[in-house]
């Protein structure tokens, strides 16, 4: 099989709405990859199950609207792939032959599966599906062969994972599966209103489907810097929970004049605020209207899955034909 020269793959579980973190942690470089290469993106309604089976109700009524939330951003349907996970059924059969060769010892070591079974203590995570999540992520980076999978620092470890049963696999059956490089995401740093990461869990978010009259009040009650007390207290933007959103939304020009401002105590947290709504507005002012189309358009959704998880099928389904054929099935 080739493997096209530049390719990637990334997903996203669909477990609420998006908020700003997502649209600059995520979606933007997503968005500005469709135009680089060949892209697949899928809705990870399979992993939502790891950690919220009781409730799978909840996440068929999340995956159409994250994909609205995908386009309003900026996805492109004719420029990448949209699909859904669940329907393109050699992820699960990828994932049950990797799951064959991969030590348990390797699932356990995973950073991330302490970290949350001590974090999140709502919800039973006690499951094989939850310990073996990465075999599945595997599964569904490796059944693409892509060149580049996007990744925030932290997210290292987990793909250098992907790379470890790929590298099993070839030395088992021969050499079939490439290696995946990182494709680092910029660091955006999006606190929520309250300082803490901005969260679905926490409630401290600004949704890309807010209206600007509903994001008001949440910006008129956001945190500020702690040590200003008064508007005649001079502020320090470097430790203000609002200002990183002006270093991604705002002018240059602009900016500058908001920190000397704040800094001179010439400009108060209130107007601030005021400035920050309106690069808001600018910046909601074309998903929303990206949003319109697609809610005026119940059908458009399920068209663009419908074509999404043809495409992936077609390149899924070759990629399971050269699995069987090296494990002798």
């Amino acid at each position: 099989m080739t493997r096209p020269e530049s390719r990637t793959v990334s997903g996203m579980r669909p477990t609420g709405p998006l908020h700003l973190g997502h649209y600059f942690g995520v979606l933007k470089n997503w968005v500005e990859m469709q135009h680089e290469m060949e892209a697949y993106f899928f809705v990870a309604d399979w992993h939502a199950l790891t950690s919220d089976f009781a409730e799978p109700s909840r996440i068929k009524e999340f995956v159409p609207e994250l994909v609205k939330d995908w386009v309003a951003a900026g996805l492109d349907p004719e420029k990448c792939v949209i699909f859904q996970q669940s329907q393109v059924k050699e992820h699960a059969e990828l994932h049950l032959i990797l799951s064959m060769i991969t030590p348990v010892s390797w699932l356990e070591r995973n950073p991330t599966y302490k970290e949350q079974q001590q974090e999140i203590t709502t919800k039973d995570l006690g499951n094989y599906g939850f310990l073996g999540y990465p075999v599945l992520m595997a599964s569904d980076i490796l059944i693409y062969r892509p060149k580049w999978v996007p990744v925030g620092q932290d997210q290292l470890p987990h793909l250098e994972l992907t790379r470890e049963i790929g590298r099993r696999f070839n030395h088992f059956y021969g050499d079939f599966f490439p290696e995946p490089e990182a494709r680092l995401t910029p660091a955006a740093k999006c606190p929520g209103l309250d300082g803490r990461k901005m969260s679905k869990s926490y409630g401290n978010g600004i949704y890309l489907r807010d209206t600007i009259e509903e994001v008001a009040p949440k910006v008129r009650g956001m945190f500020t810097d702690p040590a200003r007390l008064r508007k005649s207290d001079p502020g320090n933007p470097d430790v203000c929970n609002l200002f990183p959103y002006h270093v991604l939304m705002t002018d240059a020009e602009k900016q500058a004049e908001i920190r000397e401002g704040c800094t001179s105590a010439k400009l108060g947290c209130v107007d601030c605020k005021k400035m920050f709504l309106e690069s808001l507005a600018r910046f909601f002012e074309p998903l929303h209207e990206r949003r319109r189309v697609l809610d005026a358009d119940p059908e458009r959704v399920r068209a663009i899955l419908e074509d999404g998880n043809t495409r992936a099928r077609r390149e899924a389904a070759a990629t399971m034909d050269g699995v069987r054929s090296r494990i002798h099935f």
